[in-house]
């Protein structure tokens, strides 16, 4: 297959394939460059790459941004409406995605060129959207893809150890961090579930949001109280969907993690962890339905300043549990557990299933 894959022959193919499928769009909008403009862009940049002549790949490179200019001057004078950006740019794209062809990364460059074709022909329901979002909304939406998607990356993988109190102590930042955007995720999602299906999107989202963190359920469900007194039977609703689906969730990892071990299977929690799970979601289902239709209307998906406390606290609670374990040992595994599960059960279900398997 990787040899395949290798051909030249097969790489060039792909390479015009892509540019014939993101020209598909330009041309149905009967815009300047279409169908074959797209499809030699992109045929051109694999041809360049698999030739091994990356001072004709620069030229040509050079050679589209021109003609993307020249496209744009020929819109500023009355010839075609617009600036002429999108296509402008989707012609430099379909070179790149040529060339990631040519170079043999066909999975990337089929990526690209699909979202590329996505975000052409949704142009208009992704202008209805931008002009429904408020400026909270897209203040948010910028918030979480900062704390997302480049905070994120920027912290060191693996674990890193600090001195506190005489004894070392070992934190990992992307975990840490990664639950900083669980907790804004789950605000996301509970915010557009609220603008899609009123108060009761805060009880579906609930039990999904408890199988990532129970924890953020809660805050989640408290924000939304603290600006909609209404919500709060759908508000406690959640909670009790997000400790049904936590209970579903650590009797999952109890029963994994041990699987295999030499000792059997802790099959002593799934009555205990079941009896629990059913009893949120009935007590959730009566504190729903005392609800009745509610109209929710909520500010913001999430506030930064409540997802970076929670992200603190969670730092403060995985250094005492790692330090508790440290000083005490085996003991200090069980502080942990307990420590752990006063922020993310899930450490702790996994705690105490590696105490049990040890």
């Amino acid at each position: 297959m990787e040899h395949v894959l290798s051909l030249p022959v097969l790489r060039l193919a792909v390479a015009a394939a892509l540019g014939l499928f993101i020209g598909f769009e330009r041309e149905h909008a009967e815009k300047a460059a279409g169908v074959r403009t797209f499809a030699l862009l992109s045929l051109s940049a694999a041809v360049f790459v698999v030739v091994d002549r990356p001072l004709l790949l620069a030229v040509g490179g050079l050679l589209v941004v021109v003609l993307g200019a020249l496209l744009g001057a020929r819109a500023l004078v009355g010839e075609r409406d617009g600036l002429a950006l999108t296509t402008t740019t989707s012609m430099l794209v379909a070179y790149g995605v040529g060339a990631l062809a040519g170079a043999g990364e066909l999975v990337a460059a089929v990526a690209v060129g699909v979202v590329t074709s996505l975000l052409l022909v949704s142009k208009r329901e992704l202008h209805g959207l931008a002009d429904q979002l408020s400026r909270e909304e897209v203040r948010a939406a910028g918030q979480f893809a900062i704390i997302g998607f480049v905070v994120y990356p920027l912290l060191p993988a693996g674990e890193r150890s600090v001195s506190v109190a005489g004894a070392t102590v070992a934190v990992e930042p992307r975990v840490v961090w990664a639950m900083v955007v669980t907790v804004a995720g789950i605000g996301i999602v509970n915010y557009a579930a609220v603008r899609l299906y009123g108060g009761k999107g805060v009880a579906v989202t609930g039990f999904l949001g408890g199988l990532a963190s129970s924890t953020a359920v809660v805050g989640s469900a408290v924000e939304h109280v603290r600006e909609d007194a209404s919500a709060t039977p759908y508000a406690v609703a959640a909670v009790l969907l997000g400790n049904a689906a936590m209970s579903l969730r650590n009797l999952g990892i109890a029963l994994v993690f041990t699987l295999g071990a030499a000792v059997p299977p802790l099959t002593d929690v799934v009555v205990p962890l079941g009896v629990l799970a059913l009893a949120c979601v009935g007590a959730a289902a009566i504190v729903a339905g005392r609800g009745g239709e509610l109209d929710v209307s909520l500010d913001r998906p999430f506030t930064l300043r409540y997802v970076l406390s929670f992200g603190l606290l969670f730092l403060l609670v995985v250094v005492v549990g790692s330090l508790a374990q440290s000083l005490f040992g085996t003991a200090g595994f069980y502080v942990t557990a307990a420590i752990a599960g006063l922020v993310s059960s899930l450490a702790g279900a996994a705690t105490a299933a590696m105490l049990f398997v040890l």
